[in-house]
């Protein structure tokens, strides 16, 4: 599953202008959020019954130093086969100028490693360079983008503008690591959220509880009609410091739920040290 991304605009969410040393506004509140997950519909062509799980997604660093995010997405999916438990362990870097990015990806299948991807991509004059160091090593060269913490960025300010749709891309290093999403946002009114609201709860550190519901759509190569159509979507509740909350996982033939159940706030500088 792609779940790696969801956590980016949460987790994923995210994008900037061509933004220097300073991820200046919004500032973007250190956190851990959890999330439980479940089976919301699935096709029968899915073959999937049932799917429980967890999601932990923990955002730090800041504008001066840059931005760490740890990302842990476990599932417990039934079939007609039986019953299936994935888990895929996430780890990024993205420096302060958005200029590098570094990740590794783990994935487990019953507690087996199926899969880890690791490398570093970093914006050129001419585009973005992957080094790739595992599951082989490779480079590729990619259109030029953007990073998760630049389009997190670039999706709240044109929030604050009032902008209700727009497309932009991403890379984030998921999957193989060896290509660029195209990216269609849509944002809703800036609302209140209800106080019978089920996640009020976990929420209550927070000094507003105003949002934006967000949808994004993510596409890749296009069908064999030559249309293009998403490989999947992601909708949120976006605050305006980047915790989002209330997620709606579409797989095209099964979808799912992200509840927040819990949520921590971690302390970080009001502002940069000085050289």
């Amino acid at each position: 599953m792609r779940a790696t991304r969801l956590a980016f605009h949460a987790v994923l969410l995210s994008a900037v202008f061509s933004i220097g040393p300073a991820f200046a506004a919004p500032a973007l509140q250190a956190h851990r959020a959890v999330y439980d997950l479940t089976l919301k519909k699935a096709s029968d062509q899915s073959g999937i019954t049932g799917i429980s799980g967890r999601m932990v997604y923990e955002f730090n660093g800041s504008a001066c130093e840059g931005y760490t995010v740890k990302f842990r997405f476990v599932t417990q999916i039934v079939t007609a086969d039986g019953t299936k438990l994935t888990d895929q362990q996430t780890t990024t870097f993205e420096d302060a100028e958005g200029k590098t990015f570094s990740f590794v990806t783990k994935s487990f299948s019953d507690q087996n490693l199926d899969k880890e991807v690791k490398g570093i991509a970093t914006k050129e004059a001419k585009g973005l360079k992957v080094d790739i160091d595992k599951p082989e090593k490779n480079s590729v060269e990619l259109a030029t983008t953007q990073f998760p913490t630049q389009h997190l960025v670039e999706l709240i300010g044109k929030a604050e503008k009032g902008e209700n749709f727009y497309e932009t891309n991403l890379f984030d290093g998921s999957e193989d690591a060896n290509k660029v999403m195209t990216t269609t946002v849509v944002v809703g009114k800036k609302t209140d959220a209800d106080k019978a609201d089920p996640e009020a709860p976990a929420l209550a550190k927070l000094a507003t509880d105003k949002y934006w519901p967000v949808d994004i759509a993510y596409f890749g190569d296009t069908d064999k009609t030559g249309e293009e159509v998403p490989e999947y979507r992601i909708s949120f509740k976006l605050h305006e410091n980047g915790i989002t909350r209330d997620l709606v996982m579409d797989y095209n033939d099964f979808s799912m739920t992200g509840k927040l159940v819990n949520l921590t706030l971690f302390d970080q500088a009001k502002t940069c040290p000085t050289k």
